[in-house]
């Protein structure tokens, strides 16, 4: 059965898209494409001339730098594909095009801070912060690590690392400092950037202790710049000040755009490190941003002089595509600290105050909405949204409900999947298409995605393995230290030969007017419940659970019981109510009535916390080491990594 349409696009915004424009540009270019806009012909073409497909986007989006003649090399090798090989440019160069007096970004955070800073001072910031990694003798390929809150601060110190041709990393100030080493260790920075502290739901955290520790750990640092983030703070010793370093009284140097490789280093991003040592995945300069000018340009249609927000850490790999908005002409929104501080409608009210047309978030944010009785529908104008964009983990279909019936009712509700392994997205959002309740709108134009059953076999129906058949500009170049690639070729071309096997588990829906191929995405493979050999995703039943007006939220793992697997289901309920048998007997019906006997949990028990990584995600297979008494690796990789203990030797789990 299909799902119902909850916002469908009218022939104006279709027409009106830079999708629709890309269509009549392929088509004048020599695609064999309908005379009638047709998306699923259009992704098509894009997976069948793949070449030609990332070359028109380059011209299409008038990339800076010299495309070279040559767009792709070894092109059915994964890995191995060679992309723009003759290509220079430099990322940096693109983010900064605009170099006149329109905003840029405006930077809030839960304290009432706000800023703007337009893209001729943000040109300036980033000049002499680039002037300044010269003298230390930074240069192409060395590493600048920042441990830095969301800000322009982070914004100037990528754009200037890439400017001069070297690499960013970054982490949020809430990890740990087992965290914040475990990652930057392996990558040996030349330049940290760090902030003396930060605000977080009210309450201000120091981080000046914690930033000397940090610099001592890392050998290979030439130099500590430390943000003044909290005015009433100093710097810490043996660093730079940045405020000495960036001086609007100070002539600002010629900023100098290093020419780089398409494939040459550009970001190195972590996994989430819950199950051992953080893989550093290394991101290309020129991959990123043909990828994200794809994404936000055609898929999620920024258009110059918009504003993008998107609530993530510098963290997250949604602050990396968040940022690259500058390269479409986009006012770019940095807010740092609690989504729900000082008052639960927080970034709605922030949406009302700047304008913003493409509002993003998590999933589990917009079900926290949901639970406080948020309708921002009654309570705020949002006149300029246009766009809602959701990921982190499956948005379930009772979210798409309430942000039609309690946000706004039209408007493009974007879920999308994907994540920091490709920095980018498989299947996102799509201004010309319907959107139907439960679904990401559609696979990504030149991914060529597709769901496995478990012997590699493509399935038009049915739930399996998401998988990417050819190669895309955005595949990482490898992992840090691996010469020999082999731990690359481990986390995703062991499964299937020459297959990018992805991790998630998920199907295709289609429908026949337009012609559109649907995806849901069910949750983690590795996370998949396997009771009596049946393949059950987690996001079935939490979509089911979640519903109940007294869960908060849940987490279902596999327990290892007589032979088989059992579902064991935590919920944590409101505050102030307690599970009992009633509550228990509720959530086991609403779960058979509406998937089938084999999601019903063996044991539902009440936890007081949920453990999650710090860019919020629950973290299932931690879980299911604790129940069954094994080791969980790097709990500084948790936002909460006390929530553990309370899974430890729980007697309901011994019968």
């Amino acid at each position: 059965m299909h799902n119902k349409v909850l916002w469908r696009p009218s022939a104006e915004t279709i027409e009106q898209s830079a999708l629709y424009a890309f269509y009549q540009t392929a088509r004048q270019r020599g695609a064999t494409l309908p005379a009638q806009y047709d998306y699923e012909a259009l992704h098509q073409w894009s997976i069948t001339h793949s070449a030609d497909f990332w070359s028109l986007l380059w011209d299409a989006f008038d990339v800076i730098g010299d495309k070279g003649a040559v767009t792709l090399e070894n092109a059915h090798a994964m890995p191995g594909a060679r992309w723009f090989s003759q290509a220079r440019l430099n990322f940096a160069e693109n983010l900064l095009r605009h170099q006149d007096e329109s905003i840029a970004i405006i930077e809030r955070g839960e304290d009432g801070r706000r800023a703007e800073m337009s893209y001729k001072t943000l040109y300036q910031k980033v000049a002499q912060l680039a002037y300044y990694f010269r003298q230390q003798g930074v240069g192409k390929g060395d590493r600048v690590a920042a441990f830095l809150p969301n800000s322009h601060y982070a914004l100037v110190g990528m754009l200037a690392t890439a400017s001069v041709g070297a690499v960013w990393s970054s982490c949020s100030p809430d990890f740990g400092f087992s965290g914040v080493i475990d990652r930057f260790s392996q990558i040996e920075p030349k330049i940290l950037i760090a902030c003396n502290g930060y605000h977080y739901a009210g309450k201000t955290i120091d981080c000046r202790e914690k930033v000397a520790e940090i610099q001592r750990a890392l050998s290979t640092l030439n130099d500590t710049i430390v943000v003044p983030y909290l005015d009433d703070l100093g710097t810490t010793d043996d660093a730079s000040d940045w405020s000495t370093i960036i001086d609007p009284t100070q002539h600002t140097p010629a900023l100098v755009f290093e020419p780089m490789a398409f494939s040459d280093p550009l970001y190195i991003l972590y996994s989430s490190g819950t199950t051992g040592k953080p893989k550093c995945i290394v991101h290309s300069v020129g991959g990123t941003l043909l990828q994200h000018i794809k994404e936000l340009g055609l898929h999620t249609n920024v258009r110059q002089g918009e504003c993008l927000f998107y609530y993530t850490t510098c963290g997250w790999m949604m602050w990396n595509w968040l940022v690259s908005g500058l390269a479409l002409g986009a006012r770019v929104v940095l807010y740092d600290g609690s989504p729900f501080h000082p008052v639960q409608q927080q970034l709605f009210d922030m949406a009302d105050e700047e304008g913003i047309t493409h509002f993003g978030a998590s999933a589990k944010y917009y079900a926290a909405c949901e639970k406080f009785g948020l309708k921002p529908i009654q309570s705020h104008r949002l006149e300029n949204l246009k766009t809602l964009m959701s990921t982190g983990s499956p948005l379930a279909h009772e979210s798409f409900d309430y942000l039609y019936r309690e946000v706004k009712t039209d408007v493009c509700v974007a879920s999308i999947s994907g994540g920091t392994d490709i920095v980018s997205c498989f299947a996102l959002g799509n201004p010309t298409l319907p959107v139907y309740r439960g679904e990401l709108q559609c696979p990504g134009l030149g991914m060529d995605v597709d769901f496995f059953d478990e012997q590699g076999h493509a399935l038009p129906a049915g739930k399996g393995e998401l998988v990417c058949k050819q190669p895309f500009p955005s595949m990482p170049t490898g992992f840090w230290n691996d010469a020999s690639g082999s731990r690359y070729h481990k986390a995703y071309f062991s499964r299937f030969k020459n297959i990018w096997a992805h991790g998630d588990y998920g199907e295709f829906v289609q429908h026949d007017t337009p012609v559109q191929r649907g995806v849901i995405i069910h949750g983690r493979s590795d996370a998949v419940l396997n009771p009596g050999g049946v393949r059950i995703g987690t996001a079935e039943i939490y979509r089911q659970v979640e519903k109940i007006d007294a869960v908060f939220e849940s987490l279902a793992v596999g327990q290892q019981w007589q032979d088989d697997v059992r579902i064991v289901l935590f919920v944590k309920l409101r505050e102030g109510l307690h599970l009992d048998d009633a509550l228990i007997a509720n959530i086991k019906q609403t779960i058979r009535d509406n998937t089938s006997p084999r999601h019903v949990p063996a044991k539902i028990i009440q936890v007081a916390d949920l453990p999650k990584t710090l860019s919020g995600k629950l973290v299932e297979l931690a879980v299911r080491n604790v129940i069954h008494g094994q080791a969980v690796q790097n709990k500084d990789a948790l936002a909460n990594p006390e929530a553990l203990d309370l899974f430890k030797d729980l007697p309901e789990l011994q019968s």
